[in-house]
């Protein structure tokens, strides 16, 4: 091997891509050349962005530009631009890895999904690979921008490994892309078919894009015209070409500012979620452009996190073309353009909010986890709190959306509370004890289903003059005083004075039988139905709260609540009678067991089930053979 050529392997997580890529995916190959477009467009980018700062930069007089020129014979393609280019280290860095987040999932999801790559590609940067989809062998050449610096050549067949050698020969500054195709490939050496992909996946490249000596693209920055002018059709060609997205879009924001910052916005909102957000949360933002030069890909600061679902581009005619990326955040006017920005998408939002529930509630069900996010926003944050959305105890199923303007609209008189609770689904919280005086009293409460739900609630802590309480944290003297609109299941006559008594006294033994695992046993004001629950102390953080802070590795003080008793179930009514006769009859004990660890496992705090299982089966043992003995 001559001497300035090395040898080295591919990373194993591009081995993997490879594979799939090579042996898997036949459907999607065209998007090869969207790909190498897309990068050389990014390479000119870069070196546009040097000439702005007045960096020393080899050839400077070389037209920006992306050239494809073909051979039908020797079935050869090449792709080239006058960008940035490479050197050694960046070839072995840029080609040799995927210095990208979440690569395991990528691969997993690509490997669960063989049959459609557009979109998955695109939106993890690992695009380039696609050639060899279509290639037997790729040649790249390159020089970086940086005088000076020695020409190089990359070579590999996808094989698993590639050789990078250093030139002598006289190059350009920029990259040139040489791909012997295979047998199979041979139409990607054609005009008509290279001229059809170019149209339609990089039509709105905003470098010139030569097939041969013919300009192919239509060098469009839409964000720029009036809206009147631009077609539906135009603005969702546009927004597959951002996104990689096959869908259209679900909302089309555009807005132009001139005072007291002149600015242009095309925002879009997916149809759908980004299913890999929460595995490559660091992949979102939109495009920066000063007076239509690209200055950064996928800002995230012109837009918080909670909105990072919004795709799209913003250019200012105010900020100066050689700012530095790294002092954006310092610039004043771009400060002033970001908190535009996110005005627009939360004024956009609740005018859809307002004026089209249908529409705004099929966007929450897609981005509402997301969105969500918003809790720690606090200069937006009352217009977030209007757009928020649960489900409740008044609507009609799990699909209902409530806001917390029309759930105060529904308040008790001298209801100063929202009260939630939280729940893996709906009919989980209905079989919540807690509820029960909820529903006797005609009182609303919120559904939570997701864990990030009772985050939001307890650090939002009011909205306007209302506090969130948690049921089990709420305060019965309060609830008390509303009028009952719904009755037990069961009518039960009032427990005897003597009962009253022996009731008391029950509760005493059932508090010695469970010794420091409660606080308390008390009879309960607030079940109808059930026989017991356990409480919260009022100042206590709710019961599912513990358990997030748990998960979090935060410490949290033992859990020791009370454990209220319904007098009026039949089952504790039966105990009562039990207990006159005996007060020391076993069966007490079991069913004081049985009491706490049912209502450990409905509040979601049991941690071990063993006990209560052995308890479940004593029981069905005892009544098993109390039963055999009334059928004899």
């Amino acid at each position: 091997m001559n001497e300035t050529k090395e040898k080295f392997k591919f990373k194993a997580e591009i081995n993997q891509l490879l594979d799939i890529l090579v042996n898997s995916l036949y459907t999607s190959r065209e998007i090869f050349l969207r790909e190498l477009i897309s990068n050389a467009s990014d390479a000119l980018d870069k070196v546009r962005f040097e000439m702005t700062k007045n960096s020393e930069v080899a050839d400077k007089d070389l037209p920006l530009e992306i050239h494809i020129d073909f051979d039908e014979k020797k079935n050869l393609l090449t792709v080239s631009d006058t960008g940035i280019g490479m050197s050694k280290k960046d070839l072995i860095k840029n080609i040799g890895t995927i210095a990208k987040s979440g690569t395991a999932e990528f691969l997993k999801k690509l490997s669960q999904n063989k049959e459609d790559a557009t979109n998955i590609i695109g939106k993890f940067g690992v695009g380039f690979y696609s050639v060899f989809m279509v290639a037997k062998e790729v040649v790249i050449k390159t020089k970086s921008y940086k005088p000076g610096e020695q020409a190089c050549l990359w070579r590999s067949d996808g094989g698993g490994s590639f050789e990078i050698e250093t030139l002598d020969e006289p190059l350009k500054r920029g990259t040139s892309i040489e791909i012997h195709l295979k047998d199979d490939a041979k139409e990607f050496a054609e005009k008509y078919r290279l001229e059809s992909i170019i149209k339609k996946h990089s039509n709105f490249i905003s470098f010139p894009i030569y097939l041969g000596k013919k300009k192919i693209n239509t060098i469009s920055a839409i964000w720029r015209e009036p809206k009147t002018s631009i077609s539906k059709e135009k603005y969702v060609e546009f927004y597959k070409f951002l996104t990689y997205d096959t869908d259209e879009p679900m909302f089309i924001i555009h807005k132009s500012v001139d005072a007291p910052i002149q600015f242009n916005a095309l925002m879009f909102i997916p149809k759908k979620a980004d299913e890999f957000f929460w595995m490559d949360r660091e992949n979102y933002g939109l495009d920066l452009y000063v007076k239509r030069v690209l200055i950064q890909h996928k800002n995230k600061d012109l837009l918080p996190e909670y909105l990072s679902f919004v795709k799209g581009v913003v250019d200012s005619e105010d900020l100066p073309l050689n700012i530095s990326r790294e002092t954006l955040q310092e610039n004043t006017i771009f400060n002033k353009i970001a908190s535009s920005i996110t005005n627009h998408v939360l004024s956009f939002l609740k005018d859809k909010a307002e004026n089209s529930p249908e529409e705004y509630a099929a966007f929450w069900k897609e981005h509402g986890k997301v969105f969500k996010l918003g809790y720690m926003d606090f200069v937006n944050m009352e217009k977030f709190m209007e757009l928020l959305r649960f489900n409740s105890s008044a609507n009609e199923d799990e699909k209902g959306l409530t806001s917390l303007s029309e759930y105060v609209g529904r308040l008790k008189e001298n209801q100063k509370e929202i009260y939630y609770a939280v729940g893996s689904s709906r009919s989980a919280i209905e079989a919540d004890p807690h509820l029960e005086i909820f529903k006797k009293k005609g009182v609303e409460v919120l559904y939570l289903f997701e864990p990030v739900d009772e985050i939001v609630v307890s650090s939002l802590r009011k909205y306007k003059d209302y506090e969130f309480k948690s049921v089990d944290t709420a305060d019965l003297k309060k609830l008390e005083k509303l009028e009952d609109v719904k009755k037990s299941d069961e009518e039960t006559e009032e427990l005897s004075k003597d009962d009253k008594k022996h009731f008391s006294s029950l509760l005493q033994k059932m508090k010695k039988i469970l010794g420091d695992r409660v606080v308390d046993v008390v009879e309960s004001k607030r079940l109808s139905d059930s026989p017991a629950c356990l409480v919260n102390s009022n100042d206590a953080i709710s019961s599912s709260m513990k358990k997030l802070l748990k998960l979090a590795n935060q410490n949290v003080e033992p859990d020791k609540r009370i454990l209220e008793i319904n007098p009026d179930s039949k089952l504790i009514r039966n105990l009562i009678e039990i207990f006159k006769k005996d007060s020391n009859d076993e069966y007490i004990k079991h069913a004081t067991e049985q009491l706490y660890g049912a209502s450990l496992l409905l509040d979601g705090s049991l941690e071990d089930p063993h006990k209560l299982v052995s308890e479940i089966n004593k029981l069905l043992a005892d009544s098993s053979g109390w039963y055999l003995k009334i059928k004899q």
